[in-house]
């Protein structure tokens, strides 16, 4: 039941005068695995629904190779999905809990049982079979809620924030997980996070959305290396957004500072901002381009490295991520290389 192409065509939602989704045009291909990303608020969830048939849409249309599916009922659509509570029947074994789909779609018992039995070996629960969900751990239950989406061969997998009430190492697992029965299965999968390391991990590509609206879709490494705003640059990690005004073409200055960047946006005078990451500054030894002076302010121990908060000449603060010991009260020379500063509109 796999698909070449999913178009979602100027898709709207409106809840009364809240408008949550704005114009959403986005094409998904075969196989892919797409990225809702952005915080809470943003409308990705609310896409997601759309296209699962659980919200009707306010305006526009979503289409599969050309066939309009968004007047189709949900559970006709073909698609399985993972919530971010499980949803687990409480009364039901592992086992029935993943062949649930199937017996409601009226799958011979045999066919059944090879299918559960298959699912339950890929998250690798088959000697948890038995058992009932409050008798696993946040991780296992997890396990068990994709093994029933992908039970059905699902023609689209929709994962709605599915790692986020567990704890930080099962992230990790679960992610690898993820990814492994993605490929292995040639699933094609759309998953809603905020969180942008899990995002760069597990897709193929990114749609980053704010208050509804498309702000960028690319590849991990382009929206991650080449944001398309100051907002996309700011989830994507550049946390040091300095305001600056331009004194070049590539040139801004700030209250004590002077940098070189690349203009991003063809700011050509007035007020700008410039956005680089923590771990694109280092400790200088000597003046020099792009250098600015700082006093250290608060530190971290992070292992191998420090996270840093240092405090400009200004009053503004620079997040560092460090290798040199540093302390709070030293004044230091923090350097960031110009291709590392990228320079937008405020």
């Amino acid at each position: 039941m796999s698909f070449n192409e999913l178009h979602i065509d100027r898709v709207r939602r409106e809840f009364g005068t809240h408008v949550a989704l704005r114009d959403l045009d986005l094409t998904i291909k075969g196989g892919e695995f797409v990225a809702l990303l952005g915080p809470s608020g943003c409308g990705k969830s609310t896409a997601l629904n759309c296209l699962a048939g659980l919200l009707p849409l306010t305006g526009g249309r979503i289409t599969m190779d050309g066939d309009r599916i968004d007047t189709v009922p949900p559970e006709r659509r073909g698609f399985g999905m993972v919530f971010q509570n499980y949803a687990l029947f409480p009364h039901l074994s592992v086992r029935r809990n993943v062949a649930f789909g199937l017996s409601m779609r009226k799958v011979a018992k045999a066919e059944r049982e090879r299918r559960t039995h298959e699912a339950l070996r890929l998250v690798q629960l088959t000697d948890h079979a038995t058992k009932f969900p409050a008798q696993l751990s946040g991780g296992q239950q997890q396990r068990v809620a994709i093994a029933r989406a992908v039970v059905l061969a699902p023609r689209l997998v929709l994962m709605d924030e599915p790692l986020s009430n567990l704890d930080a190492s099962l992230r990790l697992e679960m992610r690898s997980e993820i990814r492994r029965l993605h490929q292995t299965l040639g699933l094609t999968t759309v998953y809603v996070t905020h969180d942008q390391e899990e995002a760069l991990a597990l897709a193929d590509r990114l749609v980053v959305l704010r208050d509804g609206l498309v702000q960028q879709v690319g590849s991990p490494e382009e929206v991650y290396a080449n944001p398309a705003n100051r907002y996309v640059a700011g989830f994507m990690g550049y946390r040091n957004l300095l305001p600056v005004r331009m004194t070049g073409a590539d040139t801004v200055a700030g209250n004590g500072f002077t940098l070189t960047g690349v203009n991003r946006d063809g700011c050509a005078d007035g007020a700008a901002v410039a956005a680089f990451r923590p771990s694109d500054v280092t400790v200088a030894a000597e003046e020099g381009a792009n250098t600015v002076r700082a006093t250290v302010e608060l530190v971290e121990y992070h292992g191998r490295e420090q996270a840093v908060e240092a405090r400009l000449p200004g009053g503004e603060t620079l997040h560092v991520r460090a290798e040199s010991r540093l302390a709070p009260g030293d004044d230091v020379l923090l350097h960031v290389p110009r291709d590392r500063v990228l320079v937008f509109a405020p």
